[in-house]
């Protein structure tokens, strides 16, 4: 019984390393604004020109540059359902009449094989997913055709627990409405990721010995 003690640690460190067991924290840096100097540049000659500061004319106040803020209206809304059915079956018949020699019939040699083979089968499935809201994300790069890379995260704190809303894509600046929002359906290269952590979290989700149950390792 040695063996069993390094056996169960080595079972329960890799439990633990499931992403299903990871906590999720606020302040990731993979979705924190961008480290910028947001000190304003020194004016030259006496004026009062701030470039890349300055508001004009015919400027608006939609995102362009790293570190602008951006709106993000949530409209996801997905329905899919796959059906399936077959069925086939196949009936064989032999039958060997009884020999007749002369005047004789025998009729012991007589013989007759009947064979029948079916198969019904269906499968049905359906999923439907739908979030709506909005969160404010930071343009975290620029890129060399005009395309803005935006990150960011959105937590709530509940009496139950923590909610969170995290988002990663890259955005056109011209499907940016004139309020500095967009649709996450014009989100390209999109991840959003909203989930849990806490009370109510913890209670819908399955222990890790039941997992690994109904893992693929189970060969049962």
């Amino acid at each position: 019984m040695k063996w069993l003690t390094p056996f169960l640690m080595v079972l329960l460190t890799g439990c633990t390393l499931r992403p299903e067991f990871t906590t999720p924290k606020p302040d990731d840096e993979a979705f924190a604004p961008p480290v910028l100097d947001y000190s304003l540049p020194q004016a030259t000659d006496g004026s009062l020109y701030r470039n890349n500061y300055m508001m004009t004319l015919f400027q608006d106040r939609r995102a362009y540059r790293v570190g602008d803020i951006l709106t993000i209206m949530l409209d996801e809304e997905t329905q899919s359902s796959k059906k399936a059915d077959t069925k086939y079956s196949k009936d064989s018949e032999v039958g060997i009449t009884a020999p007749v020699i002369g005047n004789f019939t025998a009729t012991n040699l007589a013989a007759s094989v009947d064979a029948s083979r079916g198969f019904d089968g269906s499968a049905q499935s359906s999923q439907g997913n739908k979030l709506k809201g909005a969160i404010t994300v930071t343009v975290n790069e620029v890129l060399p055709n005009g395309v803005l890379r935006i990150r960011g995260e959105k937590w709530l704190r509940l009496n139950q627990g923590d909610e969170f809303i995290r988002l990663t894509g890259i955005v056109r600046v011209d499907d940016i409405s004139r309020n500095n929002q967009v649709s996450s359906q014009r989100i390209g290269d999109a991840r959003i990721t909203y989930s849990g952590s806490g009370a109510l979290a913890d209670s819908n989700a399955s222990g890790w010995l039941t997992q690994f149950f109904n893992s693929p390792w189970m060969p049962f």
